[in-house]
Order: C-alpha cells, then structure tokens, then sequence
C-alpha cells in the first residue's frame, strides 16, 4: 500500500501541472519551458545524490534522459497546444495499456486479468470524465499526444528494465539532467534569447520543476522498481482524475454528473488493477542489488536510500 501511495505523487503532480503551466508559464517558448523544466530538477538531484554514471549508465542516462524528458516534455507542450485538455488527456490515459504490452517482452510481465480490467474500466471512466463532444481534436495534435504516449511508456519500462544498475534517485538525476543539457542548445538555437519571466512565472517554474518534475519522477520511477508495470500505468490514471479536481476547486468549474461517474470508474479501474495476487508477485520480485563493480555506492552516499 505504501508503495501506492508513494507513486501515486506522480500523476498527482502532473494533474496539477497542466494547471501551472497553462495558467503561469510562456506558450511561445517549448524548449525553453521543457528546459528549464528538467535542468533544476536533475541538478538539484545531482547534489543530493552526489553521484555520476558509471560504466554503461552514461549512455542509457542519454537514451532514458532524451525519451523520458527531451522527447516527451516537448510533446506535450505541443499536443496541449493543438488539443483540448479533454482529448489529450484521453489519449495519454491508454498509456497503462501500452505499458501493459510493452512490459511483457521487455521486463517478461505478462498482462494480468486485474489489469487489463482495470485498465478498461479506467480509460472508459475518463473518456466519461473528458470527452463531452463539443470539443475538436487535431489531426497533429492527436499524433504528438500519442507520440508523447507511446516515447513515454517505452521509457518507463526501460527505466524499470535497467533500473536494478543504479538507486532511483541518482537514475532519475541523471535522466533529467541529461534531457535538459539535450533541450538547452536546441532551444537556444530555435527559440533565440531566453523568456523574460515574472515573478508568478518563477514560482510557477519552481512548483513544475521542483514538485511536478524532480518530486515526481523520483516517485514515479520507485514505483515501477518495485509494483507490476500494469498497476504503476493504473497509477497515473490519478493524472486526469487530478486535473477535473483542480479546475473545480481553483477554476470554480461545475463538477457535472457525468464527471463523477467517470470519476467513480477511474477509481475503480486503479482499485481493480491493484490486486492481492499482483500485489504479492510486486513484493516477490524484489529488485536485485545494484552491481558494486559497475555502480558502487558509498555507504554515506545520500543515494543509498533503502
């Protein structure tokens, strides 16, 4: 149940982040905003963790940094553009079925029952919860929504794949690093001299970094260490449950029937996925311990978290 909770900070997080970042930060600057999104956040990880790759992390920190933050981060910002927020959250909720999939030839974890009902029942809830009919949908902004989706989900289970090399926290610092030294030329060299910001912009900047992005990620990527990749993918179906949330307390928006029950249904799609039997297979497939001749880590090492 801990382990639940813990991940569930994640789409919490990026629920509220859609918020921030439509509401405080500049449209006209994606690199930038990606940029200064993952930098600060894996730097300030750096200095916690104290640590650097060793032997074959510093080309999957590249790989991991350019498909978990680089990649993804800039089509989001693209899809939120193009799409309402109804119909790319949408897309982006088949993310649990996909990881689904992609777990079982990467990391051998076949799609459970509870899973896959979860997963059903909880897309069907947020397609209640989101798609009202009045809203249009793009054609590039559907493709950069299920681009971001499917980059996204292939990450995530290599990073679980991988992750038994190195703690969470120096992985997570090292992919967020190396996607905002990715993004930082290229948003120089399109996007010219860096936005000027208000102070509500820095605010907003510290929550998405600080909170949405290091805070996250950290939470996240635990989560698929040590849960089934199908429960941590139900996990984030908390994502659009968050946003609805958020506009009706903060944007004084009416929370219709229509709403709740797809709300009710998101709920008991994560409940469903989240079984006793997958629950114990979680807890039996205990993560093997990083390798001391590729990866060693002080025992004073802030990164020696247990």
């Amino acid at each position: 149940m801990r382990g639940v909770v813990l991940t569930a900070i994640a789409p919490v997080a990026w629920g509220a982040n859609y918020f921030v970042t439509h509401e405080f930060l500049p449209a006209d600057h994606p690199l930038y905003g990606a940029a200064l999104r993952a930098l600060p956040a894996g730097l300030l990880l750096l200095a916690l963790c104290r640590q650097r790759p060793r032997g074959a992390w510093w080309w999957r920190s590249a790989v991991l940094g350019l498909l978990n933050v680089s990649v993804f981060f800039v089509l989001v910002y693209f899809a939120s553009q193009l799409l309402p927020t109804s119909v790319a959250s949408t897309v982006m909720a088949v993310s649990p079925l996909t990881m689904m999939l992609m777990a079982w030839p990467l990391v051998s974890e076949r799609p459970r029952s509870a899973h896959l009902a979860g997963a059903a029942v909880g897309l069907a809830g947020v397609c209640l919860m989101l798609l009202t009919g009045t809203a249009g949908a793009s054609l590039p902004g559907v493709f950069a929504a299920a681009t971001a989706m499917l980059v996204s989900s292939f990450g995530h289970i290599l990073t679980k794949r991988w992750g038994a090399g190195a703690h969470v926290l120096a992985s997570t610092a090292w992919q967020l690093t190396a996607g905002g030294l990715f993004l930082l030329p290229v948003a120089a060299a399109v996007e010219g001299a860096p936005p000027a910001l208000s102070t509500p912009a820095l605010l907003a900047f510290g929550y998405v970094s600080l909170v949405a992005t290091a805070l996250a990620f950290v939470a996240w990527f635990t989560g698929l260490r040590h849960l089934p990749a199908g429960t941590v993918g139900l996990i984030g179906l908390l994502n659009p449950v968050t946003g609805v949330l958020l506009g009706t307390a903060v944007a004084a928006e009416v929370l219709t029937v229509q709403q709740l029950c797809g709300l009710v249904l998101v709920l008991v799609g994560v409940v469903l996925g989240r079984s006793t039997r997958a629950g114990r297979r979680g807890r039996s497939q205990a993560p093997a311990r990083p390798d001391p001749a590729e990866h060693p880590v002080p025992e004073s090492s802030p990164c020696n978290l247990r």
